[in-house]
């Protein structure tokens, strides 16, 4: 792994792990286009780290309102205000995600090539593009209100089959957050904050690897790389909540479709 071969991973993994286009289907013919070995367990740490810290600092004033209405929660009461609903809905979709992907996080394992990853960007490409077709217009927010959580659970399990390559979890969760009749913009933003706890596990999970892994690394590229994703994360958060208002979910879709025919014909 060198700079060059950094600064191509940083930027792919900051668009990618936004973008409803697959981080795991790019990541993983990166090293087959560039001609190098996969770059191991810590310079993908440090991608985590880095796609982490854009979310962190893009929506930190989000965070910072959903921790104050999470520990000020009573289960014990029978209403909540909107924060409080939305925080119940993000807590729920992530224990849904969490405990769905350790049932069948070894059958996605078994499911890598490169013919699964085609289908599964075209598949799931049309499918993404269905929901934005029917999907609501309307502006009105959708989590933070009484009855949601049905849709917080089926959000979370959405969100586990992007354990498969070429899914994408920011792709399936917008789909099934569009199919539920979320706007636009409030799938978009549910979809990137559900994202920083899973990034996190993510990065705790691969920790036992990092410790046991004596494979060698430069401490500089992976630092760099980091670096790259996060300032090429923010700037496509940033660029991505400007622009979906505008074009919707058919451009990444048929982006998607490409993708995935060229890696069938190619």
């Amino acid at each position: 792994m060198d700079y060059y071969s950094s600064l191509i991973y940083g930027i792919v993994q900051g668009l990618t792990e936004f973008l409803p286009v697959s981080s795991s289907g790019h990541l993983g013919i990166l090293p087959k286009l560039l001609n190098i070995h996969p770059p191991g367990v810590v310079f993908d740490l440090a991608m985590h780290v880095g796609t982490a810290l854009a979310v962190s600092v893009y929506f930190k004033k989000d965070l910072k309102e959903l921790f104050k209405s999470a520990i000020k929660l009573n289960f014990r009461r029978s209403t909540w205000n909107p924060g409080q609903l939305l925080a119940v809905n993000m807590i729920l979709s992530t224990i849904v995600t969490v405990v769905f992907a350790f049932i069948i996080k070894d059958l996605a394992m078994t499911y890598r090539s490169v013919e699964i990853i085609s289908f599964n960007l075209i598949g799931f490409g049309l499918l993404m593009w269905v929901s934005d077709l029917i999907g609501s217009k309307n502006v009105d927010s959708v989590m933070d209100k009484t009855g949601s959580g049905s849709k917080a659970i089926l959000i979370g399990l959405s969100q586990v089959l992007a354990l498969f390559p070429g899914v994408s979890r920011s792709g399936i969760t917008l789909t099934a957050a569009r199919f539920m009749n979320l706007s636009r913009d409030e799938a978009s933003r549910y979809t990137f904050v559900l994202s920083l706890p899973l990034i996190i596990g993510g990065f705790i999970m691969k920790l036992p690897e990092f410790i046991s892994s004596k494979q060698s690394f430069s401490i500089s590229i992976s630092l760099f790389g980091m670096f790259v994703s996060f300032i090429v994360g923010l700037l496509t958060i940033h660029l991505f909540l400007k622009i979906i208002s505008k074009i919707g979910l058919s451009f990444f879709s048929i982006y998607r479709i490409i993708l995935g025919a060229a890696l069938l014909i190619f």
